[in-house]
């Protein structure tokens, strides 16, 4: 039977709960442990995937296609656990269940309620993740108190009683303010968390501390006597410097996976092995050099709803010792004032994914000007679409070429919907989701990059390029690298006469680690970094 530990949040929101439990998964990892992540997110949407990204930031899509949030990237970039649709349940996926069934006739006419059928509910979601694991580790969303996230406070307490207290922990993320004004480091507002965890019958094990002083012997004295944990459970997460690959380290300095492993009763190594994290965090601190790459998206306003973007291109800068600068660059302001203006003196352009048509002019032109100024280019989904718009009407004399999905009657349908979309009605979970096949053309950039024939890569979209046009783009030089054979779908292009322009119909990002960085990722960042030697040398 594995062990359970769940992670709480008070205060506010935003504290790192997703960060700090994928620190604690790879700090068990790294001493030999087996574990399985899990989030539980209390709003009422089935999934993230119809909300908008400038409130819940990007939709994560996992290898068998479920569209979750985006903490389940911070699970997969941290630790090697199978992250699946049983990572990430919501209260609309829940109730939606339990309806169904008592629609079936499974309760056999019982009044359902939320104790026990929901939290029943809740608990068997729990425990469907857990496989062959030493640890479960369940990260609650949102903040206690919060009414929406009783029930599944109310089922973590549940298993704590029947688990018993030696396989389960609770571990509470809170807020240490500091006020400036008056120089003081207040812990009030955590005991006040902690109470309130306290009247629905979670009582914390661990508490983590959140601030941005260090705390002194007596402010960890104070929370643990009025939270009621061993001064030793009182565990300091200060601000990082640099990273957020930071956390693991500053956790483990504090002591925290000691603390799991004694409470637990793990049979774990005694020294964890963070030897390659440490190797990656010094090319993150000390960089040899800084390349800076634009972004150019629809969604700039909001870092975290291109959140795995921009911790892949991090990665490429590690695999290539160098510091990547991001330049934001809404594309909306590109149809305004032009690409010139904007990106002049990037050494890479990245357009990344997104729906509907505000600011798709703005990207068509950023990407005409990184094909006709030589600037490494890289499209994603929607950014790929792009390329192809943009190569069709100036190159293949297709003024009018456009995507069905942002002009419907456009004479030249470079862009289209999937043949299987065409029927579909209902918004959610119906795209073309997760990992697909594509094989890759020898001699390509693609092919340099991945060193294989065929990858496997995640995908969300409902639109895809018109084969139809294929062998016309390909005369002027726009060409279809990538192909998913059963269904004849391009899914990689790229330009043979550019210095490295490559656009995927896929996400990658989803698949790049700090420790392993994307390998499309790498190289476009190692572009960036010949351009930027380049211009050194001028």
């Amino acid at each position: 039977m594995p062990k359970y530990i769940f992670t709480t949040g008070g205060v506010v929101s935003s504290l790192g709960k997703g960060l700090t439990s994928a620190s604690i998964g790879l700090l068990l990892e790294a001493r030999g442990l087996k574990v399985a992540m899990q989030k539980l997110d209390p709003y009422i949407n089935v999934d993230p995937g119809t909300m908008n990204p400038f409130q819940h930031g990007e939709v994560y899509v996992t290898a068998d296609g479920a569209e979750t949030d985006l903490d389940l990237g911070h699970y997969e970039r941290f630790t090697h656990a199978t992250i699946n649709r049983h990572s990430n349940y919501t209260t609309g996926q829940i109730y939606n269940e339990v309806i169904r069934k008592e629609r079936r006739g499974d309760y056999l006419g019982a009044c359902i309620q939320v104790v026990p059928h929901i939290t029943n509910h809740i608990k068997s979601c729990i425990e469907r993740v857990n496989g062959r694991v030493d640890v479960v580790i369940t990260e609650i969303g949102g903040t206690v108190g919060d009414i929406e996230g009783l029930p599944f406070l109310e089922a973590i307490r549940q298993m704590g009683l029947e688990k018993g207290r030696g396989n389960t922990m609770f571990v509470h993320l809170t807020l240490i303010p500091y006020l400036r004004a008056s120089g003081e480091v207040k812990t009030k507002p955590t005991q006040h968390s902690v109470a309130k965890l306290r009247e629905i019958g979670v009582l914390p094990d661990a508490l983590i501390c959140r601030t941005t002083v260090p705390l002194s012997r007596d402010h960890r004295e104070k929370i643990s006597l009025f939270c009621n944990v061993p001064p030793e459970a009182v565990i300091e997460e200060k601000d990082v410097d640099h990273s957020i690959y930071e956390v693991p380290i500053i956790l483990r300095k504090e002591g925290l996976d000691d603390l799991i492993v004694r409470h637990l009763g793990l049979e774990a190594g005694g020294v964890p092995d963070l030897s390659a994290w440490e190797r990656m965090l010094d090319i993150v601190i000390r960089p040899d050099g800084e390349v800076e790459i634009a972004v150019v998206g629809k969604y700039m306003a909001l870092h975290d709803a291109y959140k795995s973007v921009y911790e892949a291109l991090a990665h490429g800068g590690i695999a290539n010792r160098v510091r990547v600068k991001f330049r934001k660059v809404s594309s909306q302001d590109v149809e305004e004032k032009g690409a010139e203006s904007l990106l002049s003196g990037v050494h890479g352009i990245l357009v990344p994914g997104g729906f509907g048509i505000r600011g798709i002019e703005g990207k068509v032109a950023a990407i005409r000007h990184a094909r006709e100024k030589g600037i490494p280019f890289f499209g994603i989904c929607l950014g790929m679409q792009c390329a192809s718009i943009e190569a069709a009407r100036n190159l293949a004399g297709l003024p009018d070429a456009h995507s069905t999905e942002f002009a419907k009657d456009t004479p030249h349908p470079i862009i289209s919907l999937l043949e299987e979309q065409r029927t579909v009605r209902d918004m959610g979970g119906t795209m073309r989701l997760g990992n697909y096949s594509c094989h890759v053309l020898v001699g390509s950039a693609a092919r340099r990059a991945y060193g294989a024939e065929v990858v496997h890569e995640r995908h969300r979209h409902r639109f895809e390029f018109n084969n139809e046009y294929r062998d016309r783009l390909e005369q002027h030089g726009f060409v279809a690298t990538g192909i998913n054979e059963d269904h004849d779908l391009v899914e990689i292009v790229e330009y043979r006469d550019h210095p490295w322009f490559v656009g995927v119909q896929f996400h990658p990002e989803f698949r790049s680690k700090p420790t392993a960085p994307h390998p499309l990722f790498r190289d476009f960042i190692a572009a960036a970094v010949a351009r930027a030697g380049g211009e050194a040398s001028k």
